[in-house]
């Protein structure tokens, strides 16, 4: 078990870590906007929990240039609910308008919008198991048994699918608790849509148990009725609960920033090349070179999203197939409380967060954005009233996803999973192949960084 020494230690260096980028970043950012803080209106936005800690990191560093930016984590559905109603002035999604939820269709808003790609990342899958008193950090679980248990078709640990993903290891019969969403939620969202495409058989079951009908992707996840399902509002809900002590067998879906934090392990998801992955910055970053990106200007409903099917296929061994991306949905026009005042401001952030802002994505848990989102984004800021255009040369953004000549180097440099990684083959079994595990208190707050290898490997149950 590694100290409460340790485990401080690895918090302050992580600390100072961020401290440092930040500091990189603010002198890039001082340089364009730093003689016009004292000009800058207070802008506030709202919506998603998933993008949320990249998104507050990136506040706190603009507070130095007299730059104010409030941003409420209700979730996606929330944020664009209140981007429609004008009392926010930006949202942040991981879904566009319109989404189809059952029987209900979202309606496009009457102010007028644009979307801003701001942060890719991987929806990861949080997890509270032992084995003989020691945290398991090496889990392994393909998308078949992933579905099956956030249905409830597969309730127990040592299920016979579960043990066939984790030879190495002699599961036990601990319940599952599945914890989903109480809110409405891009993560959700996004998750779901995986399931329908990916195993529509066991989500549209799923959905005949439940009573939803159309069966669709859906922001709202059903919780099934008398079974083992927890929910919890926000992406701190969902984590929190599952790094509780009394909440052992507990799995939750949450973008992977909040169990890196946590300093929780997550699942290695079975990928279309037959390896268990990570989502790691590197392995989000391969997995996104799949994905299909909605280049029509002429429709701004739908310009920028996002289709996954390709990520969801990749059949690169390194990709990781749950990752994606987060909008800001960003106004086109003066209208109700948002000024050019305030447009000066949201521009002037923006620019910060597409470029130097990157910097921090892979430290707080996330994949910077590729070179095309970037470009992409950088040219809707310019359709924000009042904002100060700026000609920001792509190959000068500082973003550790691209090279000067434009060349994905996140994607290029990531390793090759190992052969331990690969389906049937012994897992590779300790901690240094997964998060660590932590201690946490009985309030919930972790106390160090532990697990080591014995948790991730023999101690951890080894078969």
């Amino acid at each position: 078990m590694t100290s409460r020494h340790e485990g401080c230690t690895r918090r302050r260096s992580l600390h100072a870590l961020l401290v440092v980028i930040a500091l990189v970043a603010l002198t890039t950012l001082g340089s364009t906007v730093g003689a016009q803080a004292e000009t800058f209106k207070r802008v506030s936005g709202a919506g998603s929990t998933w993008s949320a800690n990249a998104i507050q990191q990136w506040i706190a560093n603009v507070q130095k240039f007299g730059m104010t930016v409030d941003y409420a984590d209700t979730g996606s559905s929330d944020g664009r609910a209140q981007y429609s109603n004008g009392t926010v002035d930006f949202a942040v999604s991981e879904i566009p308008f319109g989404l189809r939820d059952g029987a209900s269709q979202e309606s496009i808003p009457a102010r007028k919008f644009a979307y801003m790609p701001i942060v890719a990342g991987g929806t990861s899958f949080m997890y509270n198991l032992k084995i003989g008193g020691a945290q398991v950090t090496s889990l392994r679980l393909s998308g078949d048994v992933l579905a099956k248990v956030f249905t409830g078709e597969i309730t127990t640990w040592n299920d016979p699918a579960i043990q066939a993903d984790n030879p190495g290891l002699t599961m036990p019969g601990t319940q599952i608790t599945p914890v989903v969403r109480s809110d409405g939620s891009g993560t959700s969202a996004q998750f779901t849509a995986w399931m329908l495409a990916r195993h529509a058989n066991t989500w549209n079951s799923f959905c005949q148990r439940v009573g939803r009908s159309p069966c669709t992707q859906t922001s709202n996840y059903p919780l099934p009725p008398g079974s083992a399902f927890v929910s919890k509002a926000g992406s701190n809900g969902v984590s929190g609960f599952v790094r509780q002590p009394q909440s052992e067998g507990s799995i939750t879906y949450v973008e992977y920033s909040y169990a890196k934090n946590a300093g929780f392990p997550v699942v290695k998801v079975l990928n279309d090349a037959g390896y268990y992955v990570l989502p790691t910055a590197e392995n989000v970053a391969v997995g996104l070179l799949g994905a299909s990106i909605d280049s029509d200007e002429s429709n701004p409903n739908t310009y920028l999203t996002q289709k996954l099917q390709g990520v969801y296929a990749n059949q690169d061994p390194r990709a990781y197939p749950l990752s994606s991306y987060s909008y800001m949905i960003i106004p086109t026009v003066v209208s109700g409380t948002f000024t050019v005042d305030k447009g000066k401001t949201l521009g002037a952030f923006a620019y910060y967060f597409l470029c130097a802002g990157q910097q921090q994505a892979d430290v707080l848990g996330y994949s910077p954005l590729p070179i095309n989102l970037v470009q992409a984004g950088l040219d809707q800021v310019r359709r924000i009233p009042g904002v100060d255009v700026q000609n920001i040369n792509v190959a000068g953004c500082n973003n550790p996803t691209f090279s000067a000549s434009g060349e994905n180097t996140l994607a290029a440099t990531a390793p090759q999973p190992p052969d331990c990684d690969k389906k049937s083959a012994r897992q590779c079994g300790t901690a240094a192949e997964a998060a660590p595990a932590a201690v946490v208190g009985a309030d919930g707050s972790v106390a160090s960084g532990g697990g080591g290898a014995a948790a991730g490997g023999a101690a951890a149950g080894g078969a």
